[in-house]
């Protein structure tokens, strides 16, 4: 059975905006994060695409995840993910082909079909009659094709080609879990947001999976959310700004992360409470001890390759410390 010393940790940043503070000290907290998560020895960082969102940073993935690999030395910096249908295929391949030519053999591009965002920002990315999530497979495959040169296409990602990183798909429900295992690609799922689907998606990837040039047996990568403190009660009350902010989206209204203490007092219902319980079910939140026994938990029911931990809190000092303690957990 695995267990937590038996696999590799990652980290997946969205690099938050925390309420009082601005877009330029997220961007430096990212920074530092992924020194650390070096340090602590994280084998990827990889950043989210996510659009129109007050406490959200990540948007612009491709320029993040090149200060990121430029301020480390070994760390594999990557994407998780870019949404597909909001980018041409050449402009992707171009972009990451120019990483993996800065950063040789530390890039990583994972691919997501979701918008990543809501449908009219989507739109105002698209333009209309742009790309569609309908046509996912077709545009992957033209992406992966320009990472090697081609005379007959007319068209080259000059950048791209010769310089092409591992490419991952990821996803939160079937559907990305069985093209990824056609293709013989790594898997990433969305744990974090999608626990009622992992299992079957998992077992569909692990089904459906070809042998490739890139994977001779599955890969299973898990985002899992994460908040580890000294002690139960401390980690519980710096989960707060998390469920808030996601009632806050919910409801139409998204919001930078608030404050610890501004979550706790705010006057929730006990349809939020129950909306909440039910959200962040999946998520591992507690003391050293209670974090080792969840994570220990999702790798017996899944046996996943990888986990890749994300971790929404206000202060940079209390994420720092929460990923501290997880690395310690494995040692």
């Amino acid at each position: 059975m695995t267990s937590l010393p038996d696999v590799p940790l990652s980290v997946l940043d969205l690099s938050p905006v925390s309420e009082g503070k601005g877009v330029g000290e997220a961007l430096r907290n990212t920074l530092d994060l992924a020194r650390n998560a070096e340090r602590l020895g994280y084998h990827r960082y990889w950043l989210a695409e996510h659009h129109n969102m007050p406490g959200i940073a990540s948007s612009a993935t491709a320029v993040l995840i090149g200060h990121v690999a430029d301020a480390t030395e070994s760390i594999r910096v990557g994407s998780g993910g870019i949404m597909l249908p909001n980018h041409a295929p050449l402009v992707v391949a171009e972009q990451f082909g120019t990483l993996e030519a800065f950063h040789p053999g530390r890039i990583d591009l994972g691919i997501g079909r979701a918008p990543g965002t809501d449908q009219r920002t989507a739109l105002a990315l698209r333009g209309p009659g742009g790309l569609s999530a309908e046509n996912f497979p077709e545009h992957l495959m033209e992406l992966i094709s320009y990472f090697e040169p081609d005379a007959a296409r007319g068209v080259n990602a000059v950048t791209a080609e010769g310089n092409k990183p591992p490419v991952w798909l990821l996803g939160s429900s079937g559907f990305s879990a069985q093209l990824a295992g056609r293709l013989g690609l790594p898997f990433s799922f969305a744990h974090h947001f999608a626990a009622e689907n992992t299992l079957p998606a998992v077992r569909l990837y692990r089904e459906n999976f070809q042998p490739s040039e890139v994977l001779s047996d599955p890969y299973v990568m898990l985002g899992v959310q994460v908040i580890a403190a000294e002690t139960d009660e401390r980690a519980q009350y710096l989960a707060g700004p998390s469920g808030l902010t996601f009632l806050s989206l919910r409801r139409g209204r998204p919001i930078a992360l608030p404050t610890p203490e501004d979550a706790a007092e705010y006057p929730y219902t006990e349809m939020d409470r129950s909306f909440l319980a039910e959200r962040f079910g999946s998520s591992i939140v507690g003391g050293p001890e209670s974090v080792r026994k969840g994570l220990d938990q999702l790798l017996a029911d899944t046996d996943a390759n990888e986990l890749m931990i994300t971790t929404m809190v206000h202060g940079h000092e209390d994420r720092v410390r929460s990923y501290e303690i997880v690395a310690d957990l494995k040692r």
